[in-house]
């Protein structure tokens, strides 16, 4: 997110950093948006519930820029849906997700300040990345597709140093065919 290469003050490297080229600073979003996806996904509001249901079962708590804010009995689901939303646009780039899988959370931020980058999206069942060579064409044509464009159509999105934590994410595109390969091998991958 700082850019390490490209430092003004010369010797005195370490001193000034500045803010990498396509970084983003988040803006913030409504809390009203977000709270009433989590109403529709089945979180159970905190205020509505006479006794928290964590700890029984798969239950976990869900918190909103910082406040606990309700319960659901299917993480995976909830973060899948989210997921899916952010990266067809329709929830705001910058909403932040994070999964605490041993404290039972799962944390949403919305709260401008925070700094994101943008990072390619790995299919979760083939283990590639989602864009392709047709996607890279249109990029290379006159009025194909633009960095906007890639984000609607799912190829990229914005992570924040919160969630890079607890995400995968492979620093070049041989560690994916490294990944691929082993989940072959191991029968992981679907036929």
């Amino acid at each position: 997110m700082i850019c390490p290469a490209e430092t003004p003050e010369g010797a005195a490297c370490g001193l000034v950093k500045n803010l990498a080229l396509m970084a983003f600073v988040s803006v913030g979003s409504t809390l009203s948006n977000m709270t009433s996806i989590l109403e529709d996904f089945g979180v159970e509001r905190l205020s509505e519930m006479t006794q928290p249901m964590v700890g029984a079962g798969k239950h976990v708590k869900i918190f909103v820029n910082g406040n606990w804010w309700g319960t659901h009995n299917n993480a995976d689901d909830l973060i899948r849906s989210i997921m899916d939303l952010r990266r067809h646009y329709q929830i705001p780039k910058e909403v932040s997700i994070v999964r605490d899988i041993p404290n039972k959370e799962i944390r949403f931020h919305t709260d401008a300040g925070r700094v994101q980058r943008p990072l390619f999206i790995v299919d979760r069942k083939e283990g590639g990345l989602v864009l392709r060579k047709k996607h890279i064409e249109q990029m290379k044509s006159k009025h194909g597709m633009n960095f906007d464009d890639s984000l609607k159509n799912g190829l990229i999105e914005f992570l924040d140093v919160e969630e890079e934590e607890t995400s995968m994410i492979a620093m070049y595109v041989s560690d994916l065919k490294e990944s691929i390969e082993a989940r072959a091998k191991a029968g992981l991958l679907p036929v």
